[in-house]
C-alpha cells in the first residue's frame, strides 16, 4: 500500500535517548572542555582592557592560551549544538516529551556558561593590534577561523568593558529573554473560540491560525477575527513585552554609542547596527534592496489582485494571506505520495546535477526526514543539522498536498547546502540568516518548474503558480510591512514605551503603506501576534527573508544563462556562505555589486513573467460570470510608517 503520509527520521543513531550514557558523557565533556577555557581565560581576561602594549608584553603565552581556547571552544560548541538540536528535534515530534524537556532546562544553563567562557577570547581578539592578530592566525588550529575574527573585529568600537559584557549577558537570561520567554508561554496557552461547520470550537491560537489555510473565504476570516481577539484582550501584556525588549536593546546601543564616542567613532551605534552585522551585510546593501521592493510594489500588488480575484472578489483580507489556490472544477492537483514526492524532488535535483539527486535519495535511505502526522507534533517546518555526526534532519507533517511537496523541496535545500560544507572546519559552517534561504528558494524553484510540467490541467496549472504569487506578495508586501513597522517603534521607542493604541496605529499604517488598495483592512495587531517581533536573541527578524528571496532567485536565473557551469559555481558559492561577507560572496560567484540595484533588477523582470503566467491562469480559471477585466482600485491613505 502506497502511504501519502511521509516516513519518521532516525534519531537514535545521534543519541539514543534524552536520558542515556551519551547524553550525560557529552555534557560532562562540555564541563571539562569548559574548564579548560577558564583556564585559559586567566590570561585572557586580564588584557581585555590592556593598552596594546601590554598585549605584546605577554605575547607568548597570550598567544597560546588564545588558541587553545578557540579549539576547546569548538570542540565544546560541536558537543552543546548537538545536544540542543536533539532536545528541540525531539520535542518537534511529541512536545509533551518530558525526559527532553528536562534536558532542554538543563542545556540553557549550559549555553550561559558557554557565552561566558568565550568572550574573554572575543574580546581579546576585537582590542589586540591587526600585528597580533596576525600572529594569532598563523598557526593551522586556528588559521580557519580568519574570516570570523576580522569579520568581528569590524565592530570593535563598540565594545563594551568585560564586566559590563559579561554582566549584561548573564542578566539577559532574566531580562531580555525572560520577556521572550513570557510571549512563547503566551502565545503557547492562549485559546480562542471560532465557528466551524455551524459549531463553534475552542481552540489553541496553532489550530485556528491553520483554518487561515482552508479554501473556505468566511472560515478563514472567523479565525482570523478570533485570534485577534484574543490577542487584543492581552495587548498591554504584548506591550510590556515587545517594550521590554526594544528597550534593553537601545539601552545597550546607547552604552555601546558611549564606547563608541570615546575611540573617536563617527557615529552612535544604532539599533540596526547588530542585524546588519549578523547578517554579513552592509547598510548600503539593505537600502537598495529595500529601495528595489518600493519599485516591485506595483506588481507585488497585481499579484495580490489578482489573488483576490481567483476568489472572485476585488480585495483581500489580512485573513486571506495564507489561502490555498481555490478549488477548480478541471482540478486542481491531486494528493502526491511521499514516495512519489521524493522521486519528483530527486529528478528535479538530479536535472541540476546528479549529485544533487543522490543526496535526496540518500537523506531518504538514511531517514533524516521527518514527515509523519502526529497529535502531539509541533507545526511547522525546518533544517538542524548534527555536528559530530554532519547530517542534516528535515522536520515538517507531510500529508500530501502541493504545498508539502513544495515545503520538503525547501527543507531539502536548506539540507543539501549544510551537506555542501561538512567537510569544512566548525566555524567556515556558520553563515548568516540573509544568506541561508539561498539553496532552500532555489530547490523550491525546480521543484515548482517540475511539477508544473507535470500538471496537466489549468487548475492544475494554477495550483502550483499560486504559490509563486503568494510568495511574492509575501517576500515583497509583507516583509517590508514588518521591517517598516518594527523601524517606526524602535526610532518612537528611543523616546518613550508606546502605548498598544500607538502599536497598533503603526502597525496599520505599515500594512497601508505596502498593501495600498489590494487589502481590504490593514492588520493592527500583527504587532502581538507575529512571534517574529519577540525572539529575544535576533531583532529585525524580517529584512533577511526579503533579500534571501530576491537574491536566491537571483541565483536560479543564472542557471539559463550559465549552462554547465552552473552547478560547480551554485557549489562553490555555498562553500563559501560561511567564510565571507554576502557582497563578497556574490561579487566572487555572480560577479554583481549588490549594493548597485542593477542585479536585483534583473530578478524582478525575471519574476515579472511568472505573474504573467499567473494572469493567464487566473483568467483561465476564473468563476463562472466573473468580469475578466482588473478590478477598479479603491484609493487608500497615502501615509507612511517609519520610511525616511
Amino acid at each position: 500500500m502506497i502511504s501519502l503520509t511521509g516516513e519518521m527520521w532516525d534519531l537514535a543513531s545521534e543519541y539514543p535517548n534524552a536520558e542515556c550514557a551519551e547524553v550525560e558523557d557529552d555534557l560532562a565533556t562540555i564541563a571539562d572542555l569548559l574548564g579548560q577555557v577558564d583556564e585559559r581565560n586567566e590570561h585572557l581576561a586580564p588584557l581585555s582592557e590592556s593598552a596594546p602594549a601590554a598585549i605584546m608584553t605577554a605575547l607568548p603565552i597570550t598567544i597560546a592560551a588564545a588558541r587553545a581556547a578557540f579549539t576547546a571552544l569548538e570542540q565544546a560548541e560541536r558537543l552543546l549544538a548537538d545536544l540542543e538540536t536533539y532536545a528541540a528535534c525531539s520535542l518537534s515530534v511529541d512536545s509533551q516529551d518530558a525526559a527532553a524537556q528536562r534536558l532542554q532546562g538543563r542545556l540553557e544553563a549550559v549555553r550561559k556558561r558557554f557565552t561566558e567562557a568565550q568572550e574573554p577570547l572575543s574580546q581579546f581578539l576585537n582590542r589586540a593590534t591587526d600585528d597580533v592578530v596576525e600572529t594569532y592566525l598563523d598557526d593551522p588550529s586556528v588559521a580557519p577561523s580568519r574570516f570570523q575574527v576580522t569579520h568581528g573585529r569590524a565592530k570593535r568600537h563598540e565594545l563594551l568593558p568585560l564586566p559590563e559584557q559579561s554582566l549584561a549577558d548573564a542578566l539577559g537570561r532574566d531580562g531580555i529573554h525572560a520577556w521572550g520567554r513570557l510571549y512563547d508561554q503566551l502565545a503557547g496557552t492562549l485559546a480562542c473560540r471560532v465557528a466551524v461547520n455551524g459549531e463553534e470550537r475552542a481552540m489553541g491560537l496553532a489550530a485556528a491560525t491553520a483554518l487561515m489555510q482552508k479554501p473556505d473565504v468566511d472560515l478563514r476570516e472567523r479565525a482570523w477575527r478570533a485570534i485577534n481577539a484574543t490577542w487584543d484582550a492581552h495587548a498591554e501584556s504584548c506591550c510590556a513585552a515587545i517594550n521590554a525588549i526594544a528597550g534593553w536593546r537601545l539601552e545597550l546601543c546607547r552604552r555601546r554609542s558611549r564606547r563608541a564616542r570615546q575611540q573617536g567613532h563617527p557615529r552612535d551605534v544604532h539599533f540596526l547596527d547588530a542585524p546588519l552585522y549578523d547578517n554579513r551585510l552592509y547598510e548600503a546593501t539593505l537600502k537598495t534592496v529595500l529601495a528595489i521592493a518600493e519599485e516591485g510594489k506595483p506588481l507585488a500588488q497585481r499579484a495580490a489582485r489578482l489573488q483576490a480575484k481567483a476568489y472572485g472578489k476585488t480585495r483581500f483580507g489580512p485573513w486571506d494571506l495564507r489561502a490555498p489556490a481555490p478549488a477548480q472544477p478541471n482540478g486542481g492537483g491531486d494528493a502526491i505520495p511521499y514516495a512519489e514526492a521524493i522521486d519528483l524532488i530527486a529528478d528535479a535535483y538530479g536535472d541540476v546535477h546528479p549529485s544533487m539527486g543522490e543526496f535526496v535519495r540518500l537523506a531518504t535511505k538514511n531517514h533524516w526526514i521527518e514527515g509523519t502526522v502526529g497529535d502531539r507534533k509541533r507545526p511547522g517546518a525546518y533544517c538542524a543539522g548534527f555536528r559530530k555526526s554532519r547530517t542534516p534532519r528535515i522536520y515538517m507533517t507531510y500529508a500530501g498536498g502541493i504545498a508539502d511537496v513544495i515545503i520538503l523541496a525547501h527543507e531539502l535545500g536548506h539540507a543539501f547546502h549544510s551537506w555542501t560544507l561538512r567537510d569544512l572546519p566548525e566555524c567556515q559552517r556558520r553563515y548568516g540568516m540573509a544568506i541561508a534561504e539561498t539553496a532552500s528558494t532555489f530547490g523550491e524553484a525546480i521543484v515548482r518548474a517540475a511539477l508544473l510540467k507535470r500538471a496537466r490541467t489549468p487548475g492544475a496549472r494554477l495550483a502550483i503558480v499560486w504559490k509563486e504569487a503568494a510568495a511574492l506578495t509575501s517576500f515583497h508586501l509583507n516583509i517590508p510591512t514588518r521591517f517598516a513597522f518594527e523601524r517606526a517603534f524602535y526610532q518612537a521607542r528611543t523616546e518613550r514605551p508606546q502605548r498598544p493604541d500607538a502599536l497598533k496605529e503603526m502597525m496599520a499604517d505599515a500594512w497601508r503603506a505596502w498593501y495600498g488598495d489590494c487589502l481590504a483592512e490593514p492588520d493592527s495587531l500583527f504587532w502581538a501576534s507575529k512571534l517574529h517581533f519577540y525572539i529575544s536573541g535576533l531583532s529585525f527578524y524580517n529584512f533577511p527573508y526579503l533579500f534571501g528571496y530576491l537574491f536566491s532567485m537571483g541565483v536560479h536565473a543564472t542557471r539559463e544563462t550559465l549552462g554547465d557551469d552552473f552547478f560547480p559555481r551554485y557549489q562553490s558559492l555555498l562553500q563559501d556562505t560561511g567564510r565571507m561577507t554576502t557582497e563578497a560572496l556574490a561579487t566572487k560567484h555572480l560577479q554583481a555589486d549588490l549594493t548597485r540595484p542593477d542585479f536585483w533588477r534583473a530578478t524582478l523582470r525575471h519574476l515579472e513573467t511568472r505573474i504573467d503566467e499567473f494572469e493567464r491562469l487566473v483568467e483561465q480559471n476564473a468563476p463562472a460570470g466573473q468580469s475578466t477585466a482588473a478590478p477598479d482600485p479603491v484609493a487608500a491613505p497615502t501615509r507612511r510608517a517609519g520610511e525616511s
